[in-house]
């Protein structure tokens, strides 16, 4: 049966235009192509995009979100297109709408140690910034390079320094949000503490663009540390041995800015790619640690609990270029296990701090169980982990890959963890919303999509199914 649309694209196009003056519209082109499968166009498994905007102004966004309710559109939010979960990927007949444009520091203020951004500045741009006043912006994804505030802010991002200074959403004073329906509203403000009426700023952060598009964001900034820089790392024979020494440095009082696990699988290729010599065994695992702001106290007191504690080839420093070494042997990991196979796919989960060591004492069973290749490397300080599940030859994931990710996920919420830590949820997790939250919570989530998002035109299908 051919169904015939009330309007054509050409007409649906020609609107979209003529309500955004000062954006790039980009039409069956590469640059559409690209951004609508996060630069892999290939890989695309949700259609073809109708359209990729670039707006250069908050009246731009109010131009797509017109169009999109006037024709009924999808309109898929994007920023630095680095989502890792189906986040950001362009749906069938959806416009794209990027705001990567909007890159200005509109205020950095050192007095009330603040800054006033447009969602496209990039968190290193923010944060050397910020240094060069002597203060800094702490949230540090591993995409910290590339990764929009408006996508750390829209997927709550993390990072290393989690640990010490929270995720984004410990990071954000307030915002103003295009909602659905073309009105721009304000919410949080300037102040460290706030206590009046609800708080709209905590739902929209890691909202995932489903209820509205972040126009500007005011972030806290923090002093620059004066303390002594101290990092270090240690190995132990197993990931299970590092993560029960994990707790115990945590119980300890010690007021550490990172703790980073890396498995022995993973350093083994670390050695492979930065042409170093750690591992002693495929389990032999690697903490990296430090402190921005150690006492005379805290490196002999660390040292001597990952004595106690089974550690081996233990080494700190308050060099600058050497704990810049060390740090770039976590920043690499990524390229090092990737570097392993053909495909992979990279997870997120968090388990309470008492269940890390069961967490990865079960990692370990379903690798042995499914024959599959698991590398695993996380902020063992927050309990949050990043299993790498690698195969060759198919592009698909094959079926003990997927079997193997589903157990996972099980066990993670069975000791009252959460399978999404810092990744967000995107299309890829949105199916195990009501196993993770319950019936309960789903309905309400939908509640609350409806009200801010009545016609569903807002990143459709992203967050919750």
């Amino acid at each position: 049966m051919t169904i015939f649309g009330a309007y054509t694209n050409s007409e649906i196009l020609n609107y979209l235009k003529e309500q955004t003056p000062h954006a790039e519209i980009h039409i069956d082109d590469k640059e559409a192509l690209d951004h609508s499968a996060n630069g892999k166009a290939e890989n695309s498994i949700q259609g073809k995009i109708l359209a990729y905007v670039e707006v250069g102004d908050v009246e731009d966004i109010r131009g797509v979100l017109k169009t999109a309710r006037k024709f009924h559109v999808p309109v898929v939010p994007q920023t630095a297109d680095t989502s890792t979960v189906i986040g950001a990927d362009g749906i069938n007949g959806s416009i794209i709408l990027s705001v990567k444009k909007l890159n200005h520091i509109k205020e950095l203020n050192v007095d009330d140690s603040l800054a006033v951004v447009e969602p496209g500045v990039i968190n290193q741009e923010l944060d050397n910034a910020a240094r060069e006043k002597g203060l800094f912006y702490a949230p540090d994804p591993a995409s910290k390079p590339i990764s929009s505030i408006g996508g750390n802010v829209s997927t709550n991002a993390g990072g290393m320094s989690c640990l010490k200074y929270g995720a984004t959403k410990d990071n954000i004073l307030g915002l103003k949000v295009m909602l659905a329906d073309g009105r721009e509203i304000k919410l949080g403000g300037r102040t460290l503490k706030q206590a009046f009426g609800y708080d709209l700023t905590q739902l929209f952060i890691g909202s995932e663009g489903t209820l509205g598009i972040v126009t500007e964001i005011t972030v806290r900034l923090r002093p620059l540390p004066l303390g002594k820089s101290v990092t270090g790392m240690a190995f132990f024979n197993d990931m299970t041995a590092l993560a029960k020494c994990v707790n115990k440095l945590r119980l300890s009082g010690l007021n550490f800015s990172m703790l980073e696990a890396l498995d022995g699988k993973t350093v083994v290729a670390l050695d492979e790619y930065e042409k170093t010599n750690y591992a002693k065994s495929d389990s032999s695992s690697m903490l990296i640690f430090g402190f921005d702001d150690a006492s005379e106290q805290e490196p002999k007191v660390s040292e001597k609990i990952l004595k106690e504690n089974g550690a081996w080839g233990i080494e700190i420093t308050t060099d600058p270029e050497k704990a810049k070494k060390l740090i770039k042997l976590r920043q690499d990991m990524l390229l090092a296990v990737f570097a392993q196979s053909d495909y992979y796919i990279m997870e997120d989960m968090a388990v309470p701090l008492s269940k890390l060591a069961e967490m990865v004492d079960y990692i370990a069973k379903v690798t042995k169980d499914q024959n599959v290749m698991i590398y695993t490397a996380g902020h063992a300080g927050d309990g949050n982990l990043h299993p790498t599940f690698l195969w060759n030859g198919q592009s698909e994931a094959p079926d003990n890959v997927i079997e193997g990710i589903r157990l996972l996920f099980r066990k993670t919420l069975s000791l009252g963890g959460t399978i999404s830590g810092e990744h967000a949820v995107g299309m890829s997790k949105n199916q195990w919303t009501v196993e993770e939250l319950g019936s309960n919570v789903d309905q309400i989530q939908h509640e609350i999509k409806n009200l801010f998002d009545p016609l569903g035109i807002l990143n459709p299908k992203r967050k919750i199914n």
